[in-house]
């Protein structure tokens, strides 16, 4: 049986950011820059080669800077063609295109209850649909397919709820949620258990669970009965994990390259890789670099 497109991506956008504070208490977190372009604008773009046909941003209060990027902003638009810049122009426009090839919907998640209780806000917007999710935190750029259309084909070949998936160093299985695996075919798992964050030595494996999700209705169905997991909050995971044994529960070992851009080493580590791989930014940047590790004093 051929199995619907998936073509609903919900974005989660809703956190309030408190480990960047102070520059998160006016600025929501997924407007963060990776070199010149916000988080979450690298994950708009991943739905979009992906086909989704619907963007549902689960934000909220003072996420009106979300909505205001992925708007046209007429006067600064008019402010560049008074003054002939339309390299700048051509920017905004990439940026404006984006709201023409996929419909964006926004839903306020009215209390920080986690990111079970988010995702389940939209719920109403996706009824009886297999969707994706995606955490604009983590940015995972790939060369030749993107990952989430990769839990997709995984999708459509298992009929399965896909959880993309990486091996982690064991000494940092605790930050993560962690399968434990049944059978395995190339880079797909059978999912037979879930621990979110165990401590390394009850981790099942070290296949951690990183930011994107196709969910079957399913999960849907279990977080409407959800309660509060770790952290006093409404896990994912523990919804996902209940529907194993019922429902075929997967995770896709995916191809590209991976960004923790929750924390702050993580982000400055994806500004100063991003920027290194970009045109006219490493020869500026490689002398600034070795200046500054020689100029370091060694740490005590």
């Amino acid at each position: 049986m051929t199995l619907p497109s998936v073509r609903k991506a919900i974005f989660p956008a809703a956190g309030l950011g408190t480990r960047f504070l102070p520059v998160t208490k006016a600025q929501p977190k997924e407007m963060l820059p990776l070199v010149d372009k916000p988080t979450i604008q690298y994950g708009v773009e991943e739905a979009i080669a992906s086909g989704i046909e619907q963007v549902i941003m689960v934000t909220g209060g003072g996420k009106r800077a979300i909505v205001d990027h992925f708007d046209r902003s007429l006067e600064l638009e008019h402010y560049l063609e008074q003054r002939g810049k339309s390299d700048l122009l051509h920017i905004l426009s990439e940026v404006d295109d984006l709201s023409n090839q996929v419909d964006i919907t926004y839903i306020q998640q009215k209390e920080p209850l986690g990111l079970g209780h988010a995702v389940w806000t939209a719920r109403r917007l996706v009824e009886g649909e297999a969707c994706a999710v995606l955490l604009a935190d983590d940015v995972i750029l790939s060369e030749n397919q993107p990952v989430l259309k990769q839990l997709i084909d995984a999708h459509h070949m298992t009929g399965a709820t896909v959880l993309a998936v990486r091996r982690v160093p064991r000494n940092e299985v605790s930050r993560y949620g962690i399968i434990a695996t049944g059978g395995s075919k190339g880079g797909i798992h059978e999912i037979v258990d879930i621990v979110e964050k165990p401590p390394t030595a009850d981790a099942p494996s070290d296949l951690a669970a990183l930011g994107r999700y196709v969910l079957l209705p399913a999960v849907f169905a279990e977080l409407d009965r959800a309660e509060p997991g770790a952290g006093k909050e409404i896990q994912l995971t523990d919804a996902i994990k209940r529907t194993i044994g019922r429902q075929p529960v997967v995770g896709l070992e995916f191809e590209g390259d991976y960004y923790d851009t929750g924390t702050v080493p993580g982000y400055l580590r994806a500004n100063l890789m991003l920027a290194m791989k970009r045109e006219g930014l490493r020869d500026e940047l490689a002398p600034l670099l070795r200046e500054l590790l020689e100029a370091s004093p060694e740490p005590r």
